[in-house]
């Protein structure tokens, strides 16, 4: 979500590894949500990302310095544009288990 923040309080609690172009799982280019109280920041390390959230639909083009706030049960997706260099770390307001998308999504 442009111009967003987490919320004070929030905890992280788990990292992705850095993806680039051709290793970013398939679950992640379309449309999938965090789980329940799961925030998720998304920070680009090199090159350009397109993050879409779609409901309501707004579109912004991620890059180092520039993060995308994913909020809880949010539905979104991301697309590299060329070659890109990314992460994602959680953020709760206590430690969680498991995967932290809804439908168990591996990352």
């Amino acid at each position: 979500m442009i111009d967003e923040q987490l919320p004070e309080g929030l905890v992280a609690y788990r990292k992705t590894p850095v993806f680039d172009q051709d290793t970013l799982p398939n679950g992640l280019r379309k449309t999938h949500r965090t789980k329940a109280g799961v925030w998720a920041v998304i920070h680009v390390v090199e090159g350009r990302l397109r993050y879409r959230c779609l409901e309501p639909l707004s579109e912004q083009i991620l890059s180092p310095g520039v993060t995308g706030i994913v909020r809880p049960e949010e539905a979104h997706e991301v697309e590299p544009l060329g070659a890109v260099r990314f992460y994602v770390e959680f953020y709760s307001a206590s430690s969680q288990d498991g995967s932290p998308h809804v439908g168990g999504i591996e990352v």
